[in-house]
């Protein structure tokens, strides 16, 4: 068992574990509120589960796939949309999905978690809950700890050519994992998406 989860983070050190370095931590690590027109959602990051396996987010949001950036243990990323619905996508060796609706001037958090699958490191996005049911809420000691302890992340020109190298390959897991993701019940879609009163 030992020997396929080295196996397994192996295989996903390949694929993303390069990435790291492209990344820098942002210069201002204060996050700056949202204006009127736009509303943000702050990725976050905080566990020692595979730490050394590199998670990186996209707007998937009408089937597209923007790339956000590549998020490392205990960092954050920020990213302001238009208000509405979106869909988000983090891909490793899988890929997985959150859906949102939000509202103007409001910030939103989602959680990335990693699990471990039979051979390949795969990440889940969860909705922080601000008040309402769900495993991961704004008001926990939990959720303000990994705030304190992550720091900002921005892109730089070598992340995103890592993105533009890398296209296909996302690209390819997007249509794989959209189909399944589609498969989901309603309420476990729901159970992933953030909603407009989760923001602050």
């Amino acid at each position: 068992m030992r020997f396929k989860s080295l196996l397994l983070i192996g295989a996903a050190i390949l694929v993303t574990g390069c990435a790291s370095s492209r990344m820098i931590d942002a210069p201002e690590q204060q996050l700056v509120s949202p204006s009127p027109d736009k509303a943000q959602i702050v990725f976050v990051r905080s566990s020692f589960v595979g730490s050394a396996i590199q998670a990186v987010i996209y707007d998937a949001s009408g089937g597209g796939a923007q790339f956000v950036g590549i998020l490392s243990n205990a960092k954050k990323l920020a990213y302001d949309v238009e208000p509405g619905k979106h869909t988000f996508m983090v891909v490793s060796e899988a890929a997985d999905f959150m859906e949102a609706e939000v509202v103007g001037g409001k910030t939103y958090y989602a959680i990335v978690t990693p699990r471990m699958g039979a051979w390949r490191a795969r990440f889940s996005m969860h909705p922080v809950r601000n008040g309402g049911p769900g495993e991961f809420q704004i008001d926990s000691d939990e959720f303000r700890s990994w705030m304190a302890d992550s720091k900002l992340s921005q892109n730089t020109p070598e992340s995103y050519a890592w993105a533009t190298e890398n296209e296909a390959s996302v690209l390819e897991k997007q249509r794989e994992y959209w189909a399944v993701w589609q498969e989901k019940t309603p309420q476990a879609r729901a159970e992933r998406t953030l909603n407009p009163d989760d923001g602050i």
